[in-house]
């Protein structure tokens, strides 16, 4: 399984999708507070829809206290930025890794790259746009993580 780590996310819709997306991946979401949104607010139920509940979720009070139960792993920690050289598609994922991105309005903190810049990814985009939906990151990112690995799941 792998582990996808939302920092700060802003967007209930956008946390509620990837939830959904997560779900049907057997993946587990991580949430890292503070979020502007109760992730009991209706929209990502309504993003997440009956998926919601079923899924494996951690929602983590600070980054900080993420880092304490999870830091052992930090050599398997990839950090999705915009700044990063390498392209997501040219790393090497396994199951058990931490896919991390940054919150809609800000990505991810500079300190929290910094504890595996090599594991920096990003998705190749023209040089006219800022950043794609959070959502749709996670999608691409995490579904190539899943067919690089996909003879060790099981989806029947």
């Amino acid at each position: 399984m792998f582990n996808i780590v939302l920092v700060n996310p802003r967007i209930a819709q956008n946390t509620g999708s990837i939830g959904r997306m997560c779900y049907n991946a057997d993946f587990k979401l991580h949430i890292i507070k503070p979020t502007v949104f109760s992730l009991d607010e209706k929209s990502v139920r309504r993003a997440g829809l009956d998926y919601w509940k079923k899924l494996k979720l951690t929602v983590w009070q600070n980054l900080d206290e993420f880092l304490e139960a999870n830091l052992n792993f930090k050599d398997r920690f990839f950090f999705a930025s915009t700044k990063a050289k390498r392209l997501y598609f040219e790393a090497s994922y396994k199951q058990g890794d931490f896919l991390f991105f940054g919150s809609e309005s800000f990505g991810l903190p500079q300190e929290l790259m910094k504890i595996n810049e090599d594991n920096m990814i990003k998705i190749p985009m023209k040089s006219f746009g800022r950043s794609l939906n959070l959502a749709t990151s996670v999608g691409i990112v995490s579904y190539e993580a899943l067919r690089q690995n996909f003879s060790e799941f099981n989806f029947n």
